[in-house]
């Protein structure tokens, strides 16, 4: 019989299972969507069960495909939305909804940690997507619910103790909360304590760590055998790095989804990084990486499609844009529509359209877009770059890899070679890859990358496109500064 391992990725808009064989080949792929939870501007909540439920679906799905008759399910790891605060009661129930990582009420809790801390926290900036700061705001405002916290997990990891009855968080997931030391790889109970955070950690586990097996009962409701093993898994942005290749030194992922990470990776040194770039453990031993993150990247070509060109599909959107030129004929975009985390770590900023004419047409409005989320990431780049990281060659995903014009936009911006992958499978490759090494299919990550990754395409930068892009950068960084202080009053009078 034939064996492979599931994939699953617990993310924000649905959870994700792919099968996976031997020699990396996808078996099965399947989705379940989520809902989130918008009580008001600013909340965005998920019901952890939810995740489970949906999880299970999946996995129903996997094992009744025709095409998986002979396959044996060895093994699984998983992958999952980082930062998002489960807390748990002391009979592990759920207290509450989950505080998600794109939730932005934590804004004052963040002010009292910069009171203590200054702001940055063990190497990460302080703000209001990590979760210490949903602790604290549970503490202040809903303490019959503070009091009956005793130990809290990422959503990956709730997921995975609902599979195995496992308590524990790995350090990918773990160094993203504020409260782990990424150098030191333990809890930094001397930081909780301050806030009186006492005995809620739960244990820490290394990503390729064998947690244990399925639950025997519920392995055979969902048709699995009784002893699938179970690994930790990692973060979504260190199991997408790890599913596109990306885990040597200088390696550097570009991922646009909902939101758009542009991350390298390095060796764990503990580097002190500003402009609101994280720091966090990678799921490959010895490894770290150091990424910045525009809140709607994907979600701001969302917004486009559905309320500007709802009867366009993306591709003819981008399709469109590809006709206009080289800075949408002096307009531009800044894509601040839930906030911005890197540079500016700002909950209050909004997103403008600058320069806007009677002569603008629906390709300029579309490009301005396009190049808006390119030029947020590539804030990142230009920081990294000045901190020493020496990066000439980016491996693209999510919804920037899908179309040859946006892929050429990004090498002209960033000025380095843009490469798509062959095949994609985002962060469920990664988790699965972990599964892979766990069950000693292959000696070790290397060996699975080479085997594993193959670049479809590889796009090279124009030089004089990217001085000319250059030009329209520089303004675009100033339109942060100008519009801030008022989207900030616009944002006071819509509340």
């Amino acid at each position: 019989m034939n064996e492979a391992v599931l994939g699953i990725d617990v993310g924000t808009s649905s959870v994700k299972v792919i099968a996976v064989s031997k020699e990396g080949e996808v078996l099965a792929k399947v989705s379940e969507e989520l809902d989130v939870i918008q009580l008001q501007s600013g909340y965005n909540e998920q019901q952890p069960d939810e995740w489970f439920e949906a999880t299970k679906v999946c996995i129903r799905q996997i094992v009744s495909n025709n095409a998986l008759n002979d396959i044996y399910i060895c093994a699984l790891s998983l992958s999952g939305q980082m930062h998002s605060l489960v807390a748990l009661d002391s009979n592990n129930k759920p207290i509450r909804n989950a505080i998600l990582w794109n939730d932005t009420r934590s804004t004052h809790q963040c002010a009292t940690i910069e009171q203590q801390f200054g702001n940055y926290v063990l190497s990460n900036p302080v703000l209001e997507g990590f979760t210490l700061t949903k602790l604290l705001w549970i503490k202040d405002y809903e303490p019959k619910n503070w009091n009956k916290i005793a130990t809290f997990l990422l959503p990956k990891d709730y997921v995975r103790f609902k599979l195995t009855g496992k308590i524990n968080m790995e350090y990918s997931d773990a160094s993203s909360t504020l409260l782990m030391d990424p150098k030191q790889k333990n809890w930094s109970k001397a930081i909780g304590s301050q806030f009186g955070i006492h005995n809620i950690y739960p244990p820490l586990v290394s990503s390729g760590d064998f947690i244990g097996y399925v639950e025997s009962s519920l392995a055979k409701s969902l048709g699995l055998k009784e002893d699938v093993a179970v690994f930790a898994g990692g973060g979504d942005n260190a199991c997408g790095a790890l599913g596109a290749g990306v885990i040597k030194s200088n390696d550097t992922l570009c991922s646009i989804g909902t939101s758009g990470t542009l991350l390298t990776c390095e060796a764990d040194e503990g580097k002190m990084y500003h402009h609101n770039l994280h720091y966090f453990n990678h799921v490959v031993e010895n490894k770290s990486y150091v990424m910045g993150v525009t809140l709607a990247a994907g979600d701001s070509l969302n917004w486009l499609k559905n309320h500007v060109f709802p009867n366009l599909t993306f591709n003819q959107i981008l399709s469109l844009a590809s006709e206009s030129t080289i800075g949408s004929e002096g307009l531009l975009f800044a894509p601040y529509l839930s906030g911005e985390r890197t540079p500016h770590g700002d909950s209050k900023i909004r997103g403008s359209f600058i320069g806007l004419s009677t002569l603008h047409t629906n390709a300029d409005i579309a490009r301005s877009v396009i190049e808006g989320i390119t030029y947020s990431l590539y804030e990142t780049l230009v920081y990294l770059r000045e901190k020493g990281k020496d990066i000439t060659h980016i491996t693209s995903i999510g919804g920037g890899a899908k179309n040859d014009f946006w892929l050429q936009l990004q090498a002209d911006i960033f000025n380095a070679k843009v490469s798509k992958l062959k095949y994609e499978e985002g962060p469920c490759m990664g988790a699965a890859m972990l599964a892979i090494v766990g069950l000693g299919w292959h000696e070790n990550i290397e060996d699975v990358v080479n085997q594993f990754i193959v670049y479809d395409r590889t796009f090279l930068p124009n030089k004089a496109h990217h001085e000319r892009y250059i030009k329209y950068f520089e303004i675009y960084q100033e339109v942060y500064r100008q519009t801030r202080p008022i989207t900030a009053r616009l944002l006071e009078l819509s509340l």
